[in-house]
């Protein structure tokens, strides 16, 4: 809607005053002990943690790292009274989730074991390191917003991007983009060159738009001047019938022949 003139666009690239750039770094699994040693270090300066895991229980169609076999895991390393852990993710009720997260807001757990349910509405400046397990099964976009959990007070934040090593070519972009910016807008392009935008008129959400004229990322600059121009066209021939814009109109005829179920949309 932006690209076609339906909406401004409001360019906010700027930190709130105070907050400093989350550090990101992307650790493979089988340097585990790395990490519990650094998130031993964060405790002991008396900050919080969150260890986010893509799925709840373990599946035997794929290889990831559950939040049920990592919360275990998680006691082991990081054993009561010494540490408190709690638990957050879609499957608890309201009540519960309610108070394990007033359990972290009120600092009674050092750890928060949790899934994507974290992703936004959640602010504890107090909670400095992010730890995405199993990093590569999510998107940019998520990935971008579960580290901005962290990052929320004036002291230095860390995200830390645990894989394997085997990733896909668009996995190691991802995590190559999430370690070399902080910026949205270009995490955001990023997304868009590897997922593709879909369909402008359609229900397709991603894949490669058919447009072989333009660019949405490279052209995007001239796509207003485009739309300013087809303005000024339709308020001039708006059905296209002068001889100039013949050509135009059987070409528009060709590309739409079928008729779109916007129904579908949504």
């Amino acid at each position: 809607m932006t690209q076609y003139g339906d909406l401004d666009v409001s360019k906010i690239d700027e930190l709130p005053p105070g907050r400093k750039p989350v550090q990101t770094y992307h650790i493979y699994s089988d340097d585990r002990y790395r990490i519990m040693m650094f998130m031993k270090q964060q405790i002991a300066l008396g900050r919080q943690i969150y260890v986010v895991y893509p799925c709840i229980k373990e599946s035997e169609n794929t290889d990831m790292i559950a939040l049920q076999e990592g919360y275990e895991a998680l006691l082991h390393d990081f054993p009561e009274p010494q540490y408190k852990l709690c638990v957050c993710h879609g499957r608890l009720t309201a009540e519960d989730k309610d108070f394990e997260m007033q359990r972290f807001i009120n600092r009674n757990a050092q750890i928060m074991v949790a899934t994507t349910v974290i992703e936004v509405g959640v602010n504890i400046p107090n909670a400095t390191v992010m730890i995405i397990e199993n990093a590569n099964r999510f998107g940019l976009s998520q990935l971008h917003q579960l580290r901005g959990r962290v990052g929320r007070g004036a002291d230095q934040s860390y995200c830390i991007l645990v894989t394997d090593h085997k990733l896909t070519n668009d996995g190691k972009t991802r995590m190559k983009t999430m370690c070399s910016t902080n910026d949205g807008f270009e995490i955001a392009e990023v997304d868009l060159e590897l997922r593709g935008p879909g369909e402008t008129g359609g229900t397709r959400q991603s894949g490669q738009i058919e447009m072989l004229i333009g660019d949405l990322q490279k052209d995007g600059p001239l796509i207003p001047q485009v739309r300013e121009a087809a303005i000024k066209l339709l308020a001039d021939d708006p059905k296209l019938i002068k001889p100039e814009n013949r050509m135009l109109r059987e070409h528009y005829k060709e590309l739409f022949a079928q008729t779109f179920d916007w129904s579908q949309i949504g």
